[in-house]
């Protein structure tokens, strides 16, 4: 079993619950907790270098704001850049976010390891989430993996992706269409970006490319 966990997480009854599993349920020996992303990513980042890494990290999405200034305000900005220094570290996301498209993106863009929405059963679920991901499993939330729920969620390809961030940064489906040509992206013809770009309007629901990119950026997928 994992011997040296860090969680992050404010809200002060969650944390203290979480805590609780891992040492009386689970049994792991070394647990440290931080309220701030920012003060999660500097006792990793102490760890790492002293050469004591931590094997799993356990947190929320959300952070309510501090009066300090902080760099990192989300669980996907710390998840990020742990991962860019240590990329093996075991990832649980432990949140009220039960949307499955932003659960997804959590496994797809991030490569979470494990996710448990609060709730009634959530600390059963956590005590299995973090064994299933001890023994190298991906663990999924029920959202995900019931099919009325996932057949709703939206799938997007390279293209789509391009065509987002795109459109986030102003550029009309003309200047894309144009950028997709000077690098031999294909399709690139006009009608089959009219046809990405309203698909990725039906999906989203958005009223215009303002409320589209919003949607997106909303659900971390920008």
């Amino acid at each position: 079993m994992f011997t040296k966990v860090l969680v992050a997480e404010d809200y002060e009854i969650a944390n203290q619950g979480i805590i609780k599993v891992l040492k009386d349920t689970v049994g792991i020996p070394q647990i440290e907790e931080a309220k701030y992303c920012d003060d999660a990513y500097l006792k990793f980042r102490k760890a790492h270098q002293d050469m004591a890494p931590f094997e799993l990290l356990i947190t929320d999405l959300s952070f309510k704001e501090d009066h300090k200034v902080q760099t990192r305000t989300s669980g996907i900005e710390l998840i990020r850049d742990i991962r860019n220094i240590q990329a093996d570290i075991k990832v649980i996301v432990y949140s009220q976010e039960d949307r499955p498209d932003k659960i997804n993106m959590l496994f797809d863009k991030y490569n979470i390891n494990g996710y448990v929405c609060k709730g009634q059963d959530a600390i059963k679920e956590l005590t299995n989430c973090i064994d299933g991901v001890y023994q190298e499993k991906t663990m999924l939330p029920k959202v995900l993996t019931d099919s009325s729920t996932a057949n709703q969620m939206v799938l997007l390809d390279d293209l789509d992706m391009i065509l987002l961030e795109e459109l986030a940064k102003g550029f009309t489906k003309k200047e894309i269409r144009l950028k997709l040509k000077e690098q031999k992206i294909t399709p690139n013809s006009e009608s089959s970006i009219d046809k990405k770009v309203s698909k990725l309007f039906d999906d989203f629901k958005a009223k215009n490319t303002t409320h589209l990119v919003a949607i997106v950026k909303d659900l971390g997928l920008l």
